[in-house]
Protein backbone atom coordinates (compact mmCIF):
# COMPACT_ATOMS: atom_id res chain seq x y z
CA UNK A 1 0.00 0.00 0.00
CA UNK A 2 1.45 3.15 -0.75
CA UNK A 3 2.51 6.31 1.67
CA UNK A 4 -1.24 8.38 0.08
CA UNK A 5 -3.12 5.61 0.65
CA UNK A 6 -2.49 4.97 3.76
CA UNK A 7 -2.70 8.28 4.89
CA UNK A 8 -6.35 8.34 2.98
CA UNK A 9 -7.06 5.45 5.23
CA UNK A 10 -6.35 7.19 8.24
CA UNK A 11 -8.19 10.26 7.63
CA UNK A 12 -11.47 8.59 6.87
CA UNK A 13 -10.88 6.82 10.02
CA UNK A 14 -10.67 9.82 12.02
CA UNK A 15 -13.53 11.25 9.65
CA UNK A 16 -15.56 8.21 10.81
CA UNK A 17 -14.95 8.22 14.74
CA UNK A 18 -15.48 12.49 14.68
CA UNK A 19 -19.08 11.71 12.94
CA UNK A 20 -19.76 8.82 15.27
CA UNK A 21 -18.98 11.49 18.34
CA UNK A 22 -20.81 14.07 16.65
CA UNK A 23 -23.54 12.11 16.56
CA UNK A 24 -22.96 10.97 20.22
CA UNK A 25 -23.20 14.40 21.35
CA UNK A 26 -26.23 15.54 19.50
CA UNK A 27 -28.62 12.80 21.35
CA UNK A 28 -30.44 13.96 24.56
CA UNK A 29 -29.10 13.82 27.45
CA UNK A 30 -32.16 13.12 30.00
CA UNK A 31 -30.19 12.90 33.31
CA UNK A 32 -30.65 16.25 35.00
CA UNK A 33 -34.37 16.13 34.01
CA UNK A 34 -34.90 12.92 35.48
CA UNK A 35 -33.06 14.22 38.88
CA UNK A 36 -34.84 17.94 39.12
CA UNK A 37 -38.52 16.50 38.80
CA UNK A 38 -38.75 12.69 40.21
CA UNK A 39 -39.95 14.67 43.81
CA UNK A 40 -42.51 16.42 41.76
CA UNK A 41 -43.96 12.89 40.19
CA UNK A 42 -45.89 10.82 42.46
CA UNK A 43 -47.81 7.02 42.79
CA UNK A 44 -51.28 7.22 42.99
CA UNK A 45 -53.33 4.00 44.43
CA UNK A 46 -56.38 3.56 45.07
CA UNK A 47 -59.33 1.30 46.85
CA UNK A 48 -63.00 0.89 45.95
CA UNK A 49 -65.19 -1.44 48.53
CA UNK A 50 -67.73 -3.44 46.93
CA UNK A 51 -69.79 -5.54 48.73
CA UNK A 52 -69.91 -9.15 48.24
CA UNK A 53 -72.92 -11.07 46.59
CA UNK A 54 -73.75 -12.35 49.94
CA UNK A 55 -73.57 -8.96 51.29
CA UNK A 56 -75.43 -7.15 48.93
CA UNK A 57 -78.29 -10.11 49.22
CA UNK A 58 -78.72 -9.41 53.22
CA UNK A 59 -77.34 -5.93 53.83
CA UNK A 60 -78.28 -5.57 57.53
CA UNK A 61 -78.02 -9.80 58.49
CA UNK A 62 -77.09 -10.59 61.99
CA UNK A 63 -76.14 -13.63 62.84
CA UNK A 64 -77.20 -15.48 66.38
CA UNK A 65 -74.62 -17.82 68.05
CA UNK A 66 -75.48 -21.15 67.86
CA UNK A 67 -76.99 -21.45 64.39
CA UNK A 68 -76.73 -23.89 61.58
CA UNK A 69 -75.06 -21.31 59.52
CA UNK A 70 -72.23 -20.87 62.29
CA UNK A 71 -69.64 -23.07 60.93
CA UNK A 72 -70.76 -22.40 57.42
CA UNK A 73 -69.88 -18.75 57.67
CA UNK A 74 -66.72 -19.53 59.73
CA UNK A 75 -65.60 -21.42 56.83
CA UNK A 76 -66.02 -19.09 54.06
CA UNK A 77 -65.73 -15.75 56.15
CA UNK A 78 -62.48 -16.94 59.29
CA UNK A 79 -63.50 -17.86 62.88
CA UNK A 80 -64.44 -14.59 64.34
CA UNK A 81 -67.13 -13.98 61.71
CA UNK A 82 -70.10 -12.47 63.53
CA UNK A 83 -71.53 -10.07 60.90
CA UNK A 84 -72.40 -9.33 57.41
CA UNK A 85 -69.77 -10.78 54.92
CA UNK A 86 -66.91 -8.51 55.05
CA UNK A 87 -66.80 -6.10 51.58
CA UNK A 88 -64.47 -7.03 48.82
CA UNK A 89 -61.77 -4.75 48.21
CA UNK A 90 -60.45 -3.52 44.57
CA UNK A 91 -57.22 -1.94 43.68
CA UNK A 92 -55.71 0.42 41.01
CA UNK A 93 -52.52 1.96 40.04
CA UNK A 94 -51.46 5.31 38.39
CA UNK A 95 -49.80 8.04 38.05
CA UNK A 96 -49.70 12.30 38.89
CA UNK A 97 -47.56 15.00 39.68
CA UNK A 98 -47.90 18.32 41.95
CA UNK A 99 -49.05 20.94 40.43
CA UNK A 100 -48.54 23.67 43.33
CA UNK A 101 -46.16 23.51 46.61
CA UNK A 102 -49.46 23.50 48.68
CA UNK A 103 -50.89 20.38 47.82
CA UNK A 104 -52.56 20.49 44.14
CA UNK A 105 -52.18 17.49 42.44
CA UNK A 106 -53.03 16.51 38.50
CA UNK A 107 -53.66 13.02 37.50
CA UNK A 108 -56.32 10.80 34.88
CA UNK A 109 -59.86 10.94 35.88
CA UNK A 110 -60.44 7.34 35.00
CA UNK A 111 -57.11 7.05 37.73
CA UNK A 112 -59.49 7.76 40.42
CA UNK A 113 -63.16 6.92 38.93
CA UNK A 114 -65.19 5.80 41.87
CA UNK A 115 -62.54 5.62 44.33
CA UNK A 116 -63.14 4.88 47.94
CA UNK A 117 -59.77 6.28 49.10
CA UNK A 118 -56.65 7.75 47.28
CA UNK A 119 -53.40 7.42 48.72
CA UNK A 120 -50.67 9.67 46.97
CA UNK A 121 -46.57 8.22 47.35
CA UNK A 122 -43.74 10.35 46.92
CA UNK A 123 -40.63 9.54 45.69
CA UNK A 124 -39.29 9.79 49.39
CA UNK A 125 -41.89 7.07 50.36
CA UNK A 126 -44.39 9.65 52.25
CA UNK A 127 -47.65 8.52 51.59
CA UNK A 128 -50.82 10.69 52.18
CA UNK A 129 -54.59 10.37 51.33
CA UNK A 130 -56.00 12.63 48.60
CA UNK A 131 -59.20 14.37 48.18
CA UNK A 132 -60.88 14.74 44.57
CA UNK A 133 -61.80 18.55 44.31
CA UNK A 134 -63.26 17.64 40.63
CA UNK A 135 -62.71 15.77 38.20
CA UNK A 136 -64.01 15.53 34.33
CA UNK A 137 -64.58 12.57 32.39
CA UNK A 138 -64.83 14.21 29.19
CA UNK A 139 -61.12 15.47 29.19
CA UNK A 140 -59.85 12.38 31.74
CA UNK A 141 -58.27 15.34 34.11
CA UNK A 142 -59.30 15.01 38.03
CA UNK A 143 -57.66 17.37 40.78
CA UNK A 144 -56.41 16.34 43.94
CA UNK A 145 -55.95 17.76 47.13
CA UNK A 146 -53.29 16.91 49.64
CA UNK A 147 -52.95 18.66 52.78
CA UNK A 148 -49.12 19.92 53.06
CA UNK A 149 -47.07 22.64 52.09
CA UNK A 150 -43.17 22.93 50.72
CA UNK A 151 -43.79 20.51 48.28
CA UNK A 152 -41.89 19.96 44.98
CA UNK A 153 -43.97 21.23 42.16
CA UNK A 154 -43.48 20.93 38.18
CA UNK A 155 -42.57 23.73 36.02
CA UNK A 156 -45.52 24.32 33.27
CA UNK A 157 -45.00 24.88 29.49
CA UNK A 158 -46.85 25.76 26.69
CA UNK A 159 -48.14 23.13 24.91
CA UNK A 160 -49.33 24.90 21.16
CA UNK A 161 -45.59 25.52 20.54
CA UNK A 162 -45.04 21.62 20.71
CA UNK A 163 -43.81 20.24 17.28
CA UNK A 164 -43.93 16.88 15.87
CA UNK A 165 -40.16 15.21 16.26
CA UNK A 166 -39.09 17.04 19.55
CA UNK A 167 -38.25 14.40 22.03
CA UNK A 168 -40.29 14.46 25.00
CA UNK A 169 -39.70 12.28 28.30
CA UNK A 170 -42.07 10.16 30.85
CA UNK A 171 -41.76 10.12 34.40
CA UNK A 172 -44.44 7.50 36.02
CA UNK A 173 -45.64 4.12 37.38
CA UNK A 174 -45.73 1.62 35.02
CA UNK A 175 -46.95 -1.53 36.38
CA UNK A 176 -46.21 -0.21 40.20
CA UNK A 177 -42.38 0.68 39.20
CA UNK A 178 -42.35 4.19 40.49
CA UNK A 179 -40.37 6.44 38.91
CA UNK A 180 -39.59 4.78 35.88
CA UNK A 181 -38.44 7.19 32.95
CA UNK A 182 -39.09 6.78 29.60
CA UNK A 183 -38.09 8.46 26.13
CA UNK A 184 -39.33 9.15 22.51
CA UNK A 185 -40.39 11.92 19.94
CA UNK A 186 -43.59 13.58 19.36
CA UNK A 187 -44.97 11.44 16.34
CA UNK A 188 -48.47 13.74 15.70
CA UNK A 189 -50.69 17.08 17.37
CA UNK A 190 -53.66 17.32 17.47
CA UNK A 191 -55.55 13.69 17.52
CA UNK A 192 -58.75 13.41 18.27
CA UNK A 193 -59.68 9.74 19.20
CA UNK A 194 -63.43 8.26 18.92
CA UNK A 195 -64.15 8.23 22.44
CA UNK A 196 -62.65 11.71 23.13
CA UNK A 197 -64.25 14.17 21.01
CA UNK A 198 -62.96 17.17 22.93
CA UNK A 199 -59.34 16.80 23.26
CA UNK A 200 -56.73 17.13 20.49
CA UNK A 201 -54.29 14.51 22.30
CA UNK A 202 -50.45 14.38 21.91
CA UNK A 203 -49.24 11.39 20.09
CA UNK A 204 -45.43 10.26 21.20
CA UNK A 205 -44.12 6.63 20.69
CA UNK A 206 -42.94 7.08 24.30
CA UNK A 207 -43.33 3.70 26.16
CA UNK A 208 -46.74 4.14 28.21
CA UNK A 209 -47.84 0.99 30.24
CA UNK A 210 -50.96 0.46 32.95
CA UNK A 211 -49.85 2.31 35.57
CA UNK A 212 -48.56 5.73 33.62
CA UNK A 213 -51.36 7.06 33.23
CA UNK A 214 -52.10 10.70 34.72
CA UNK A 215 -48.44 11.17 35.04
CA UNK A 216 -46.59 14.09 33.15
CA UNK A 217 -45.17 14.16 29.58
CA UNK A 218 -41.91 16.70 29.69
CA UNK A 219 -40.25 18.61 27.19
CA UNK A 220 -36.58 19.24 26.89
CA UNK A 221 -36.44 22.05 29.23
CA UNK A 222 -37.98 20.22 31.98
CA UNK A 223 -41.50 21.82 31.65
CA UNK A 224 -44.65 19.51 31.60
CA UNK A 225 -46.76 19.98 28.11
CA UNK A 226 -48.69 16.85 28.45
CA UNK A 227 -50.66 14.08 30.86
CA UNK A 228 -50.16 10.63 29.67
CA UNK A 229 -53.45 8.82 29.28
CA UNK A 230 -53.79 6.00 26.99
CA UNK A 231 -52.17 3.95 24.86
CA UNK A 232 -53.32 2.03 21.72
CA UNK A 233 -52.50 -1.70 21.81
CA UNK A 234 -54.00 -5.14 20.84
CA UNK A 235 -52.18 -6.63 23.68
CA UNK A 236 -52.95 -4.58 26.79
CA UNK A 237 -49.28 -3.50 26.97
CA UNK A 238 -47.39 -0.66 24.45
CA UNK A 239 -47.20 -1.00 20.93
CA UNK A 240 -45.28 2.19 20.19
CA UNK A 241 -48.42 4.64 20.25
CA UNK A 242 -49.03 6.39 23.01
CA UNK A 243 -51.22 9.55 23.77
CA UNK A 244 -50.86 12.89 26.04
CA UNK A 245 -53.32 15.46 26.81
CA UNK A 246 -52.31 18.61 26.03
CA UNK A 247 -51.52 21.15 29.31
CA UNK A 248 -53.35 24.32 27.80
CA UNK A 249 -56.43 21.63 27.87
CA UNK A 250 -55.79 20.73 31.44
CA UNK A 251 -55.27 23.71 32.88
CA UNK A 252 -58.41 25.12 31.22
CA UNK A 253 -59.81 22.42 33.27
CA UNK A 254 -58.16 22.89 35.91
CA UNK A 255 -59.17 26.77 36.80
CA UNK A 256 -62.82 25.61 35.75
CA UNK A 257 -62.78 22.96 38.73
CA UNK A 258 -61.32 25.89 41.25
CA UNK A 259 -63.79 28.75 40.35
CA UNK A 260 -67.10 26.90 40.06
CA UNK A 261 -66.35 22.80 40.94
CA UNK A 262 -67.12 21.71 37.82
CA UNK A 263 -66.77 22.17 33.93
CA UNK A 264 -68.79 23.95 31.22
CA UNK A 265 -68.30 23.31 27.32
CA UNK A 266 -69.68 24.88 24.50
CA UNK A 267 -72.29 23.46 21.99
CA UNK A 268 -72.76 24.55 18.34
CA UNK A 269 -75.28 21.70 17.88
CA UNK A 270 -74.42 20.29 14.64
CA UNK A 271 -74.15 16.46 13.52
CA UNK A 272 -70.88 16.44 10.96
CA UNK A 273 -68.35 14.34 8.89
CA UNK A 274 -65.22 14.21 7.22
CA UNK A 275 -64.87 15.69 3.58
CA UNK A 276 -63.60 13.24 1.16
CA UNK A 277 -61.77 14.05 -1.94
CA UNK A 278 -65.01 13.41 -4.44
CA UNK A 279 -67.13 15.59 -1.64
CA UNK A 280 -64.43 18.03 -1.87
CA UNK A 281 -65.08 18.35 -6.21
CA UNK A 282 -69.49 18.42 -5.46
CA UNK A 283 -69.39 21.69 -2.71
CA UNK A 284 -66.41 23.59 -4.92
CA UNK A 285 -63.45 23.07 -2.58
CA UNK A 286 -60.39 22.95 -4.10
CA UNK A 287 -58.75 20.35 -1.26
CA UNK A 288 -60.99 17.78 1.36
CA UNK A 289 -60.99 20.07 4.23
CA UNK A 290 -63.02 21.21 6.82
CA UNK A 291 -65.86 19.72 8.78
CA UNK A 292 -69.44 18.52 6.47
CA UNK A 293 -72.72 19.81 9.00
CA UNK A 294 -74.76 16.62 7.85
CA UNK A 295 -77.41 17.77 10.73
CA UNK A 296 -78.81 20.89 12.47
CA UNK A 297 -79.98 20.24 15.63
CA UNK A 298 -83.74 22.06 16.10
CA UNK A 299 -82.88 25.06 18.17
CA UNK A 300 -79.58 24.84 18.78
CA UNK A 301 -77.00 27.95 18.38
CA UNK A 302 -75.98 26.72 14.51
CA UNK A 303 -80.09 26.85 14.07
CA UNK A 304 -80.24 30.20 15.47
CA UNK A 305 -77.54 31.39 13.41
CA UNK A 306 -78.47 30.35 10.16
CA UNK A 307 -75.97 27.20 9.78
CA UNK A 308 -77.80 24.92 7.17
CA UNK A 309 -76.94 21.18 6.48
CA UNK A 310 -74.60 20.65 3.65
CA UNK A 311 -72.22 23.91 4.54
CA UNK A 312 -68.46 23.17 5.54
CA UNK A 313 -67.27 24.76 8.30
CA UNK A 314 -63.47 26.33 6.83
CA UNK A 315 -62.94 28.30 10.23
CA UNK A 316 -64.11 28.43 13.80
CA UNK A 317 -63.14 31.51 15.27
CA UNK A 318 -60.61 31.94 13.27
CA UNK A 319 -59.25 28.72 13.44
CA UNK A 320 -58.76 26.46 10.94
CA UNK A 321 -60.91 23.33 10.49
CA UNK A 322 -58.60 20.77 8.58
CA UNK A 323 -60.65 18.06 9.43
CA UNK A 324 -64.72 17.49 11.13
CA UNK A 325 -62.53 15.91 14.44
CA UNK A 326 -61.12 19.58 14.71
CA UNK A 327 -64.19 21.29 14.94
CA UNK A 328 -65.35 19.65 18.60
CA UNK A 329 -62.36 20.85 20.89
CA UNK A 330 -62.23 24.04 19.17
CA UNK A 331 -66.30 24.41 20.01
CA UNK A 332 -65.84 22.67 23.63
CA UNK A 333 -63.14 25.35 24.75
CA UNK A 334 -65.25 28.17 23.28
CA UNK A 335 -66.75 29.97 26.52
CA UNK A 336 -70.40 29.56 27.21
CA UNK A 337 -71.96 32.84 26.06
CA UNK A 338 -69.21 34.24 23.50
CA UNK A 339 -70.31 35.17 19.82
CA UNK A 340 -67.53 33.58 17.25
CA UNK A 341 -67.58 33.71 13.89
CA UNK A 342 -67.78 31.01 11.65
CA UNK A 343 -66.72 30.86 7.82
CA UNK A 344 -68.62 27.88 5.63
CA UNK A 345 -68.60 26.96 2.18
CA UNK A 346 -72.82 27.06 0.43
CA UNK A 347 -73.59 27.08 -2.46
CA UNK A 348 -69.75 27.00 -3.73
CA UNK A 349 -69.52 30.24 -2.02
CA UNK A 350 -67.90 31.34 1.35
CA UNK A 351 -69.87 33.73 4.04
CA UNK A 352 -69.27 34.25 7.75
CA UNK A 353 -72.12 33.27 10.25
CA UNK A 354 -71.93 34.56 13.61
CA UNK A 355 -72.95 32.04 16.47
CA UNK A 356 -73.29 32.68 20.29
CA UNK A 357 -72.39 29.13 21.96
CA UNK A 358 -74.61 27.65 24.48
CA UNK A 359 -73.82 25.69 27.22
CA UNK A 360 -72.95 21.43 26.14
CA UNK A 361 -75.41 19.56 28.50
CA UNK A 362 -75.26 16.11 26.99
CA UNK A 363 -74.91 13.84 24.10
CA UNK A 364 -77.47 13.63 21.39
CA UNK A 365 -77.32 10.08 19.84
CA UNK A 366 -79.39 9.85 16.64
CA UNK A 367 -80.49 5.95 16.13
CA UNK A 368 -82.40 5.54 13.55
CA UNK A 369 -83.52 2.03 12.43
CA UNK A 370 -85.12 0.80 8.89
CA UNK A 371 -87.58 -1.26 6.37
CA UNK A 372 -90.35 -1.47 3.65
CA UNK A 373 -93.48 -0.19 -1.21
CA UNK A 374 -91.18 0.72 -4.44
CA UNK A 375 -90.10 2.23 -7.38
CA UNK A 376 -86.75 1.29 -9.44
CA UNK A 377 -84.58 4.07 -10.85
CA UNK A 378 -82.31 2.40 -13.25
CA UNK A 379 -80.02 5.27 -14.01
CA UNK A 380 -79.00 4.97 -10.23
CA UNK A 381 -79.42 1.24 -10.11
CA UNK A 382 -81.63 2.04 -7.20
CA UNK A 383 -84.92 0.56 -5.51
CA UNK A 384 -86.69 3.04 -2.88
CA UNK A 385 -89.39 3.73 -1.63
CA UNK A 386 -91.89 6.13 0.63
CA UNK A 387 -91.66 5.76 4.47
CA UNK A 388 -94.40 4.92 6.70
CA UNK A 389 -95.64 6.77 9.50
CA UNK A 390 -93.84 4.31 11.73
CA UNK A 391 -90.76 4.42 9.71
CA UNK A 392 -90.69 8.18 9.81
CA UNK A 393 -90.94 7.70 13.78
CA UNK A 394 -88.06 5.40 13.95
CA UNK A 395 -86.11 7.46 12.19
CA UNK A 396 -87.30 10.27 13.71
CA UNK A 397 -87.94 12.16 10.37
CA UNK A 398 -91.36 14.57 10.22
CA UNK A 399 -91.43 14.66 6.84
CA UNK A 400 -89.70 14.37 3.56
CA UNK A 401 -87.48 11.20 2.26
CA UNK A 402 -87.35 7.59 0.93
CA UNK A 403 -85.88 4.24 1.56
CA UNK A 404 -83.50 2.86 0.12
CA UNK A 405 -85.15 -0.77 -0.92
CA UNK A 406 -82.20 -2.60 -2.88
CA UNK A 407 -79.43 -1.77 -4.96
CA UNK A 408 -77.55 -3.68 -8.04
CA UNK A 409 -74.02 -2.88 -9.25
CA UNK A 410 -74.11 1.17 -9.97
CA UNK A 411 -73.98 4.49 -9.55
CA UNK A 412 -75.63 4.88 -6.17
CA UNK A 413 -73.62 1.76 -4.66
CA UNK A 414 -70.59 3.05 -5.80
CA UNK A 415 -71.11 6.39 -3.76
CA UNK A 416 -71.44 4.25 -0.88
CA UNK A 417 -75.80 4.49 -0.67
CA UNK A 418 -76.46 1.38 1.52
CA UNK A 419 -79.82 -0.82 2.07
CA UNK A 420 -81.57 0.98 4.67
CA UNK A 421 -80.26 4.32 4.02
CA UNK A 422 -82.71 7.27 3.79
CA UNK A 423 -81.92 9.55 1.50
CA UNK A 424 -82.73 13.11 2.49
CA UNK A 425 -81.42 15.41 -0.46
CA UNK A 426 -79.56 15.02 -3.68
CA UNK A 427 -77.71 17.95 -5.20
CA UNK A 428 -78.74 19.87 -1.90
CA UNK A 429 -82.63 19.37 -2.94
CA UNK A 430 -84.45 18.31 -0.37
CA UNK A 431 -86.09 14.51 -1.04
CA UNK A 432 -90.19 15.13 -0.13
CA UNK A 433 -91.19 11.66 -2.14
CA UNK A 434 -90.13 8.90 -4.82
CA UNK A 435 -91.80 10.30 -7.27
CA UNK A 436 -89.97 14.00 -6.95
CA UNK A 437 -86.59 11.12 -6.57
CA UNK A 438 -87.48 9.85 -9.70
CA UNK A 439 -87.52 13.30 -11.76
CA UNK A 440 -84.45 14.52 -9.64
CA UNK A 441 -81.86 11.86 -10.68
CA UNK A 442 -83.25 11.78 -14.47
CA UNK A 443 -82.02 15.59 -14.54
CA UNK A 444 -78.50 14.77 -12.74
CA UNK A 445 -75.39 16.01 -14.65
CA UNK A 446 -72.38 13.11 -15.57
CA UNK A 447 -69.12 12.94 -14.83
CA UNK A 448 -69.57 14.91 -11.95
CA UNK A 449 -69.48 14.22 -8.13
CA UNK A 450 -72.88 15.25 -7.06
CA UNK A 451 -73.69 15.51 -2.76
CA UNK A 452 -76.32 13.39 -1.55
CA UNK A 453 -77.24 13.40 2.06
CA UNK A 454 -78.54 10.06 3.59
CA UNK A 455 -79.49 9.22 6.90
CA UNK A 456 -78.58 5.54 8.68
CA UNK A 457 -77.94 3.80 12.15
CA UNK A 458 -74.99 5.87 12.70
CA UNK A 459 -76.54 9.38 12.13
CA UNK A 460 -76.87 11.80 9.04
CA UNK A 461 -73.93 11.53 6.58
CA UNK A 462 -73.05 12.86 3.30
CA UNK A 463 -72.03 10.46 0.31
CA UNK A 464 -70.38 11.77 -3.43
CA UNK A 465 -72.30 10.61 -6.24
CA UNK A 466 -70.85 10.52 -9.72
CA UNK A 467 -72.77 9.10 -12.91
CA UNK A 468 -69.87 8.41 -15.45
CA UNK A 469 -70.61 9.06 -18.42
CA UNK A 470 -70.92 5.92 -21.38
CA UNK A 471 -68.92 6.39 -24.31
Amino acid sequence: MTQSKVWAAILLMMTSLFMSSLQARSLPEFTELVSDNSAAVINISTTKNNKSRLSSLAPNMELPEGTPLDEMFKHFFGPNFRGNPPQEESHSLGSGFVLSSDGYILTNHHVIKDADEIIVRFNDRTELEAKVLGSDERSDIALLKVEATGLTPVKVGDSTKLQVGEWVLAIGSPFGFDSSATAGIVSALGRNLPSDNYVPFIQTDVAINPGNSGGPLFNMDGEVIGINSQIYSRTGGFMGVSFAIPMDVALDVVSQIKEQGYVDRGWLGVVIQNVTRELAESFGLDKPQGALVSRVMPDSPAAKAGLETGDVILKFDGKDVKTSSSLPPLVGRTKVGETVPVLVMRDKKKTTLHVKIEKLEEDVDDVVKTKSSRLVDERLAVEIADLTPQQREQYNMEEGGVLVINLEQGPARKAGIRRGDVIISVNNTKIKNSKQFLDIADDLPEDEAIPVLVQRQQGAIFLALKIVKKN
